[in-house]
């Protein structure tokens, strides 16, 4: 079906158009996960690592990486003729932070990309998206080279609460891509409405 056409008879459907941010720590695969599923070409900010950054760009366990996002990753995908996503990948950086306020702003919920040998580098962005109550869904992007845990090892490593959800993946692979963003959706679309419930109730 061509976007923006619907069924024989029927008029075109208006899309609704959501924002969905994508972090994590510095070489997690954001910039990767957005391009996999991007349905435009993705916009992306990245600069070449120099060696005046190396004393505060942590590359251990990614010594390969040889760019970095300074500003944001942007990109679109339609999941369904009625719904769009806009994608904006955080820096992973310390010293990008800043942009995280403006980028989040209007965002129905984000993905907390993590990287097994080095989970340490999650619990900024988790942090940051538990006290703006920003509803999250954390991607455990499955590299080749790093070692497998079971998805509760994970979950307890991340001190992660009960009702966040946690998913494998592979932040190529754009069906498995597509299968995060759908459930950052749902998750999202079931902690605002269970928010509106809670405050009718009380």
């Amino acid at each position: 079906m061509i976007f923006g056409r619907s069924e024989r008879g029927k008029p075109p459907v208006e899309p609704v158009t959501l924002k969905i941010l994508v972090a994590g720590g510095f070489g997690v695969g954001k910039t990767t996960l957005v391009a996999a599923v991007s349905e435009i070409r993705p916009l992306r900010t990245e600069e070449v690592l120099t060696e005046a950054g190396r004393p505060v760009d942590d590359v251990s366990g990614v010594e390969d990486k040889r760019t970095t996002t300074v500003a944001m990753d942007f990109g679109r995908i339609t999941l369904r003729e009625d719904l769009v996503l806009y994608l904006f990948g955080t820096p992973g950086q310390e010293r990008f932070w800043f942009m995280w306020d403006e980028l989040s702003e209007g965002a129905l919920g984000a993905v907390v990309l993590a990287d097994t040998r080095r989970l340490e580098d999650s619990f900024a962005a988790i942090d940051y998206f538990e006290r703006r109550d920003i509803p999250f869904l954390v991607g455990v992007n499955c590299f080749e080279a790093a070692a497998r845990y079971p998805a509760g090892d994970v979950r307890r490593a991340l001190d992660l609460d009960d009702g966040v959800p946690l998913l494998l993946c592979d932040a190529r692979e754009r069906e498995s891509v597509k299968e995060v963003l759908v459930g950052v959706v749902q998750h999202a679309m079931k902690y605002a409405a269970d928010r509106r419930r809670r405050a009718v109730t009380t």
